[in-house]
């Protein structure tokens, strides 16, 4: 265990000492965010006023800033959660461009604990930047409009360790073939341009064809998106309940912004969505062992 604890320490120093690395990672969700509010954020507020404008309701301007607001921190934060831990992956690209991994390999540390150092390494900075992240929005909403409980609060930031560990295990298995910066780079911007339309952080799945509703459905994404739109979210509900609105019409609210989810008409509970994510975990650490196993079986042919 000394020599993947010294693993990780070299692997998460070489990551912050990569300026380029550390800055894209950061900056990423600081720069959703002034994206989210400045393009995002009129349609956010706009889907959530017109039903009550049609009714003759008029909404507190705090609770409208507050819907908005945990919509788009709940946004920033599925996909930043994941495309951050890509990010921190490309450490294992630049050792075999570099030639490290190769002194590594015939190191007498075994392939097994240094595919682990970098799992481990990977997933310690990506927590590390994504809590950063969420202090950011969590600050951002105490400005706008701040509706969450401490237990939601906790549950949020529960759910961010659980989407950073899903991106940290989907990132190593799409990671380990790549042996380029071009490749990494190409797997880079697919992923960050399109990750957050397939999970329902840009637009809620709700607004989708129902087929394309349909295969979203089986995208493990989808249903971690889900779960922190529901921390950020359930205080908002909670506000709207004290002034009396229906409950259908909260119902209706929920349905729209994923709050809800439902596959093949069947409404998945929270703890479905959470049991998803652990599984989807489980099934890509388990296909990420097997792909080192597999290598180290091949190097010693």
């Amino acid at each position: 265990m000394t020599g993947l604890g010294a693993l990780v320490r070299r692997n998460i120093k070489l990551y912050f000492k990569d300026k380029g690395m550390f800055l894209t990672s950061l900056i990423t969700p600081v720069i959703l965010l002034v994206l989210y509010v400045t393009f995002l954020g009129s349609v956010y507020r706009d889907s959530f006023v017109s039903p009550f404008e049609s009714m003759g309701v008029t909404l507190p301007e705090k609770v409208i800033d507050g819907f908005v607001g945990g919509q788009l921190v709940s946004s920033i934060l599925a996909v930043s959660c994941v495309t951050v831990a890509f990010c921190s992956n490309l450490l294992s690209v630049q050792d075999k461009t570099s030639g490290a991994r190769r002194d590594l390999n015939i190191s007498p540390v075994s392939s097994s604990v240094i595919a682990l150092s970098y799992f481990i390494s990977t997933f310690t900075v990506s927590l590390i930047i994504s809590f950063a992240a969420a202090a950011v929005c969590f600050v951002y909403l105490s400005f706008i409009g701040w509706f969450m409980t401490a237990a939601q609060t906790a549950a949020l930031l529960a759910q961010v360790v659980l989407l950073v560990l899903f991106g940290t295990a989907l990132s190593s298995c799409i990671v380990f073939p790549l042996s380029t910066q071009g490749q990494s780079s190409a797997v880079g911007t697919v992923v960050s341009a399109g990750y957050g339309f397939i999970c329902g952080a840009y637009m809620p799945v709700a607004s989708f064809s129902p087929w394309l509703q349909k295969i979203l459905m089986f995208l493990p994404g989808t249903y971690g998106t889900a779960l922190i739109r529901n921390s950020a979210l359930n205080g908002v509900f909670d506000e709207l309940q004290k002034l009396n609105i229906a409950g259908s019409v909260i119902e209706q609210l929920r349905d729209g912004v994923d709050c809800n989810l439902y596959f093949f008409d069947n409404k998945v509970g929270t703890g479905a969505m959470t049991a998803v994510m652990v599984l989807s975990v489980a099934v890509l650490i388990g296909v990420y062992l097997l792909l080192n196993a597999l290598s180290a079986k091949n190097a010693k042919k």
